[in-house]
């Protein structure tokens, strides 16, 4: 691919750096900014440095990412047409439309399909979107054009096989994982998307035992570990094993490993879960809690985000915190600039309407208000797993008021899609239904 350099350094330093953002092996910003030292006049560097911001989607990196595309900007004339395109994309996205953003990536790969930082920016895009067909579509556009010689195929793969995961396609899905892993273990995303496989699938000892297996590959200098430690959180709570689960949060969720909002999404998620089977967090929430960002910048910003704080705060049972978030992000929504966003950001704030009706113990609201939502939860973002939180919050709003035939729905959709696992009779048990769908 045409690139803006003839520096061999600067070339060296952006391309290790290309490689952190695909493994999550160390931080890219000092290797881009050797990039940009070895070859001040070189537009890329400082693009993935914004780019790579954009991706932990975090409102408060934007002074940092805003100099960079300054920086960028000032470098632009005379660039190759394919990084001024990728350029106006990461622009796209700071300005807060993550769809623009992602249809300039696209026009980006029909040029170039062996651009796979386009591709990376667009697949984590597509699924902060919650965009599953392009999760899959975008991959499959490119595909053909790769293959085993290239030293980053095994990526694409690991990028494919989320995708298919994601939409259900779980044998395909596996079999994509498991071949990126051939070729290379250090492809975590890969090993992500066949343990995604393995918890739609109720296949809990399997997958505790799939993340144990490729461990000595993700565990040690991995962005990427939390998220994996959470799904071996997962893959516990399947089978009833809280105090595993809350063990592992103490060892490798909470504490100092929590340092940016995508761990924070993780440890609040498992801890939540967890509090829905009645454990009891102890002085771990307040400590959670305290560590989100709650500035008015960044409210409104990720409905996902938003959403995962909101948990802390209930978790925290600071209702009064609580209350004062959903309305920071009540006054946030308005200033969306896309509709898709906007959909996104209204759709999250009714979320946290529920969740709040759910901290203040009132079970009737919460499954009138987040019910009606299990169809369109999916334009907060996320994977069908992480949005299995808002399922697991209504079983527990409906065993605490009484919703029997309410809850009971719940459980018969969840012995369908996998099999009766030890979480799904815990629920059925709490409902007073047996998983046949009759009442017990």
């Amino acid at each position: 691919m045409p690139v803006g350099t003839r520096s061999t350094e600067a070339m060296r330093h952006a391309e290790q750096a290309l490689w952190r953002m695909l493994s999550f092996f160390g931080d890219p910003i000092p290797d881009l900014d050797a990039a940009a030292a070895a070859d001040p006049g070189w537009l890329l560097p400082p693009v993935m440095k914004a780019g790579f911001l954009l991706s932990l989607t975090e409102a408060a990196f934007r002074p940092q990412a805003e100099a960079a595309l300054a920086g960028a900007e000032a470098a632009s004339r005379g660039a190759p047409a394919r990084e001024r395109t990728l350029l106006a994309a990461v622009t796209q996205g700071w300005q807060g439309d993550w769809q623009a953003a992602c249809d300039t990536w696209d026009r980006v790969l029909l040029d170039h399909p062996h651009d796979i930082l386009a591709l990376l920016w667009a697949h984590f895009f597509d699924f902060h979107r919650g965009d599953a067909w392009q999760l899959r579509r975008r991959v499959a556009r490119v595909l053909p054009q790769w293959d085993a010689s290239a030293p980053l195929y095994p990526y694409v793969l690991g990028m494919h096989a989320f995708g298919l995961e994601e939409n259900h396609l779980h044998a395909e899905a596996e079999a994509a994982g498991r071949r990126a892993l051939d070729i290379d273990p250090q492809v975590p995303w890969a090993v992500h998307a066949v343990a995604h496989v393995m918890e739609m699938q109720g296949r809990f000892d399997e997958g505790a035992a799939w993340l144990r297996r490729h461990r000595p590959h993700w565990s040690v200098g991995n962005g990427f570990a939390g998220h994996l430690w959470w799904h071996l959180g997962l893959f516990r709570l399947e089978r009833l094993d809280t105090d595993g689960a809350l063990r592992l949060y103490d060892e490798h969720l909470g504490g100092d490993a929590v340092q940016i909002a995508f761990q924070r999404l993780d440890a609040t998620a498992l801890l939540w879960r967890l509090h829905l089977l009645g454990i009891d967090g102890g002085e771990r929430w307040p400590a959670l809690a305290q560590g989100w960002d709650r500035s008015d910048d960044v409210a409104g910003w990720s409905a996902f985000n938003d959403l995962h704080l909101m948990l802390a705060l209930a978790g925290a049972a600071d209702v009064p915190a609580a209350r004062r978030w959903l309305a920071q992000v009540e006054r946030r929504v308005e200033t969306t600039v896309s509709t898709e966003r906007q959909l996104a950001a209204r759709t999250g704030l009714a979320l946290l309407q529920g969740l709040l009706a759910y901290a203040h113990g009132d079970d009737e609201a919460t499954w009138r208000q987040l019910h009606p939502l299990r169809p369109v939860v999916q334009r907060l973002g996320g994977s069908h797993a992480q949005r299995d939180v808002i399922d697991q919050t209504l079983l527990a709003a409906a065993a605490r008021g009484g919703l029997q035939s309410a809850g009971r729905g719940l459980v018969n959709e969840r012995q369908l899609a996998k099999p009766a696992t030890p979480l799904t009779r815990h629920w059925a048990g709490r409902l007073g239904v047996r998983l046949d769908g009759r009442p017990s």
